[in-house]
């Protein structure tokens, strides 16, 4: 099990950096996917109203699926200790949800692989003066289901996902909605006749 252990505008010390190898190591040896990688960035927020300073991301990357987890303590071994403890419990929601349900869909080698984008600036519309681009994220688009998309959702902690339809090949984007439930936007198929 592979766990790098950074500091964000903070020296991680080796008694840091045993305690996360300690808990999150713990964490991850429980489930015994392979492969899985954690990335752990420990950090602390410099702004004094904040009564819980220290900052601990964990990402962990299992077979093609990424978990995220972002903990906030009043000093850094309580945030490790408390991202620990989350990343078990979103361990256990992938291992019950994603895991053992590819079992009985699917594999990602009977379903085509889709071409990567090399440069998503080709899809975005002329900026105006007043916007700025503030971040660029490129993503892996894999084919799978809504509730697998879902399910992902949860584990990365966005409001919203982009991912391939393992049924019709198209991108979709499911999303979570303010008032409850979530939503999913679908290209619109245009037929030749039209």
């Amino acid at each position: 099990m592979d766990i790098t252990v950074s500091g964000r505008k903070t020296t991680v010390t080796d008694a840091l950096r045993a305690r996360v190898e300690e808990k999150v190591g713990e964490a991850l040896k429980v489930f015994d996917i392979e492969p899985m990688t954690a990335d752990v960035v420990l950090r602390y927020e410099k702004n004094p109203s904040i009564p819980e300073p220290a900052i601990v991301e964990v990402t962990v990357r299992a077979r093609g699926s990424v978990i995220r987890v972002a903990e906030h303590g009043a000093d850094m071994y309580a945030a490790i200790d408390l991202a620990a403890d989350k990343v078990t419990r979103q361990l256990r929601k992938f291992k019950t949800k994603v895991v053992d349900n590819r079992q009985q869909g699917p594999s990602a080698a009977e379903v085509a692989p889709v071409p990567p984008v090399d440069d998503l600036a080709d899809l975005l519309l002329p900026e105006e003066e007043d916007d700025l681009l503030v971040r660029e994220k490129v993503i892996d688009i894999t084919p799978m289901t809504e509730e697998e998309a879902l399910v992902q959702t949860d584990l990365i902690g966005h409001d919203f996902y982009v991912f391939e339809n393992a049924t019709t090949g198209l991108i979709n984007v499911v999303y979570h909605r303010k008032n409850g439930g979530y939503g999913i936007i679908k290209p619109k198929i245009e037929s030749l006749d039209e």
